[in-house]
């Protein structure tokens, strides 16, 4: 399945950023299409508004959890800050990674 452009722009900037050895960019937006969140806000149509990732960087090494997250969102807070609207991040070191 190729990526959409949103999804493309946000493989772009994490690998720019973070240059893990593991990206994977699910769009999740139907399964939240229906759903009101805080603001009114929904997944739009045709998707890429909810993703769920899952990041594998040596840069993570000594970060914690919620340093992660930061270091993910602030790689994309232009498209958070508009057509995105919530992301699911697995964040993980290669050696955690590893272990599973």
């Amino acid at each position: 399945m190729s990526e959409g452009p949103i999804a493309t722009i946000i493989r772009e900037k994490l690998t720019a950023a973070l240059k893990p050895t593991r990206l994977e960019i699910e769009d999740d937006s139907a399964r939240h299409s229906g759903h009101h969140h805080e603001g009114g806000m929904d997944a739009k149509p045709g998707g890429e508004s909810h993703f769920n990732l899952i990041v594998v960087s040596a840069a993570f090494e000594g970060m914690s959890r919620v340093a992660r997250q930061r270091a993910v969102n602030t790689a994309v807070a232009e498209q958070l800050a508009g057509p995105v609207h919530a992301l699911s991040i697995r964040a993980m070191t290669p050696a955690e990674a590893a272990t599973g």
